[in-house]
C-alpha cells in the first residue's frame, strides 16, 4: 500500500440514531403491556368510559372470575376434581390488580426486575420464573391461608423475579471473592418495609405468596442458568 493509502475505519454510530436506553427483554414488555391493557379496561369501565353501566362492576367479575381463591383451591384438593376453568387462576391472578395505583408499582418493578433478569438469562427463563412463581406462591398461599382474601397481582411473582435477581447477584459475588449473603440484601429490604406498613396500616397475608414466589424463583433460577446447581452443590461442599 502506498503511503496515501487511507486506513478502513469501523464504521461509526451517529449520536441522533444511538437508543439513550437499552431494549427491555420482549417477554417483559408483552407481560406489561398486558397488564396495562386488563388495568386500562378495568379503569375506563369504572369511570363509565366504555362499557355502559355494568362497566362499574367489571373489576369485582375479573376478582371473581380470575383471582386464585384459596377455598378454591380446598374444593378441588377435597373433591379431586379440577375443572380448567379453576386451574387458569394460577396463572390470571397476576394479571387482575385491586386499583389502578396496584397495577402501576407492579408494573414499575416489572420492568425494572424483569430487564435486570431477562437481559442475563434470557426471554424463555424470564417467562419460565414468572410463570412458575406466580403458580408457586398461590399454591403456597392457598395452603397456608385456605380461607385467606382473594389472591391477585403482579407481586408474587415479581418476587419471583427478585429471587432470580438475587440469585444472579450471589453467583457475581461468589466469582469476585465476596460475601454472598449481601445478595439477600434486597429481599431483606423489601420485606423489612413490608413489615412496617403491615403494623402501621394494617395488611393482609399476602405476602405468603410473595415469599414463596421469591423462593420459587431463586430455585427456578439455579435449574436455568448453566451450571446453577453445580454451583450450589460445591458451595455446601465447602461448608
Amino acid at each position: 500500500m502506498g503511503p496515501y493509502a487511507v486506513k478502513q475505519r469501523a464504521p461509526m454510530t451517529h449520536p441522533h440514531t444511538e437508543s439513550p436506553l437499552n431494549p427491555l427483554p420482549p417477554v417483559v414488555v408483552a407481560l406489561s403491556l398486558l397488564i396495562v391493557a386488563v388495568e386500562v379496561v378495568l379503569n375506563l369501565g369504572a369511570r363509565g368510559i366504555i362499557g355502559g353501566p355494568g362497566a362499574i362492576g367489571w373489576r369485582l367479575a375479573a376478582v371473581q372470575d380470575y383471582a386464585f381463591s384459596g377455598r378454591v383451591l380446598a374444593w378441588m384438593l377435597e373433591t379431586g376434581q379440577m375443572p380448567p376453568e379453576q386451574l387458569m387462576r394460577f396463572v390470571t391472578y397476576p394479571f387482575v390488580h385491586g386499583s389502578f395505583t396496584h397495577a402501576l408499582f407492579a408494573v414499575v418493578m416489572l420492568l425494572a426486575l424483569g430487564k435486570m433478569v431477562g437481559e442475563v438469562m434470557g426471554n424463555l427463563a424470564t417467562a419460565v420464573i414468572f410463570v412458575g412463581s406466580g403458580i408457586g406462591g398461590a399454591l403456597v398461599y392457598g395452603l397456608a391461608m385456605p380461607d385467606g382474601a382473594p389472591l391477585l397481582g403482579a407481586f408474587p411473582p415479581i418476587y419471583g423475579l427478585i429471587g432470580g435477581f438475587t440469585y444472579l447477584l450471589w453467583v457475581r459475588l461468589g466469582e469476585m471473592g465476596a460475601q454472598q449473603i449481601r445478595a439477600f440484601s434486597l429481599i431483606g429490604i423489601l420485606l423489612g418495609l413490608q413489615l412496617v406498613f403491615t403494623l402501621l396500616f394494617g395488611s393482609g397475608q399476602e405476602w405468603v405468596a410473595d415469599i414463596a414466589g421469591f423462593a420459587v424463583g431463586f430455585g427456578l433460577s439455579v435449574l436455568l442458568v448453566p451450571g446453577g446447581l453445580a454451583r450450589i452443590l460445591a458451595r455446601l461442599r465447602r461448608d
